[in-house]
């Protein structure tokens, strides 16, 4: 594994604007004469989290693969509010896309040689940013995996990511972002609404919020595992971007926001008259796909993704639902079981295709 590096693009066009010097921070693991896999962060992870790292060795080796795990700009690590000079620090910082993000991580995997990217996977966030890989670069992407993820945020999902961005920013200490210090207020509270979506209701009902003897009750969970989560390790503005990022997420609508100017081109411009058009853009995916839904998922429910399986006609698209109560949490190395059925799943995956 390498240390974390930065990649420097240069003036680089995003949805709400240009960024003098954009970066991407990257890590690399294995041989880059291997097939290339490309991992995305998801919501709230940072490179080095778990939900990358309790993966890897189960299901993609280092030592057969090239692996890159990017970190999303807005993470904290990647080009984000908190870490961005002015006059593009804070509330200042432009809108992103998932598009602006697999531009920029198709010019790091090209600047390091990689040819074909073997399968563009993740989690979440990371998942939903699976689906642009193979579809703004549909003879670059061979295979894709997403995990708990969609190729549109639904009417639903946006909804529930509304909820815990105006607990924050209706925070009094949040100040329209123009705060001085972290809004502890705001940030906590953020955590706090947010923590009733990830996991299935049957694993509340079980008291799946004890961790096995780690917790009191549910409120010492919610302090310790969500208002924890985000306080103090995640900037509030940060947040809010990467939510954002989220909500925007549709791979019919690329080009629907300011990025025609870029210097790096895809090649989206041939799904352009399907735009807007959900299916008729996944009929076209030619990448070999593989969709984990968790069937107790509250964000990205399988029924949504069946749909999308049954859209992509032009691909050898396969659905394999987690059955697990974890919901959400299930695709998010949160469990030893969960984990090991998504890595065995891959697997098989890789012997068919």
């Amino acid at each position: 594994m390498s240390e974390t590096q930065y990649y420097h693009h240069g003036r680089f066009a995003m949805a709400g604007g240009v960024l003098p010097d954009a970066v991407t921070a990257y890590r690399t693991y294995g041989d880059p004469k291997n097939p290339c896999i490309v991992f995305p962060t998801c919501f709230g992870a940072k490179i080095e989290d778990r939900r990358l790292t309790r993966l890897l060795p189960e299901a993609f080796d280092p030592e057969q693969f090239f692996i890159v795990t990017f970190a999303l700009f807005s993470n904290g690590e990647s080009s984000s509010p908190s870490n961005t000079p002015a006059p593009y620090n804070g509330p200042h910082f432009p809108a992103v896309t998932y598009e602006d993000n697999t531009r920029a991580q198709y010019a790091v995997v090209k600047s390091l040689g990689v040819r074909k990217v073997h399968t563009a996977v993740g989690f979440s966030m990371g998942g939903q940013q699976a689906y642009y890989w193979a579809v703004m670069y549909p003879d670059f992407v061979e295979r894709f995996i997403c995990i708990c993820g969609s190729a549109r945020t639904s009417p639903h999902n946006y909804c529930f990511v509304e909820g815990p961005k105006v607990a924050l920013t209706a925070s009094v200490d949040f100040k329209d972002g123009h705060y001085t210090e972290n809004p502890e207020r705001g940030v906590r509270a953020f955590g706090r609404v947010y923590s009733s979506w990830p996991y299935g209701q049957t694993w509340f009902r079980e008291k799946g919020y004890l961790m096995g003897g780690q917790y009191s009750d549910v409120n010492n969970w919610i302090v310790n595992e969500w208002e924890h989560m985000f306080w103090p390790a995640w900037d509030a503005n940060d947040i809010l971007y990467l939510a954002r990022t989220w909500q925007m997420a549709d791979v019919s609508q690329l080009y629907a926001h300011s990025t025609m100017d870029s210097s790096i081109r895809t090649e989206a411009m041939k799904v352009q008259d399907t735009f807007g058009d959900l299916a008729a853009t996944l009929s076209r995916v030619k990448a070999k796909a593989l969709i984990m839904p968790c069937k107790t998922d509250l964000y990205f429910p399988p029924e949504d993704s069946e749909l999308e399986v049954k859209a992509m006609v032009n691909n050898q698209a396969k659905l394999v639902v987690i059955p697990s109560v974890w919901g959400h949490m299930s695709g998010g190395g949160s469990n030893e079981g969960d984990t090991k059925f998504i890595a065995e799943t891959i697997k098989e995956f890789y012997k068919s295709t």
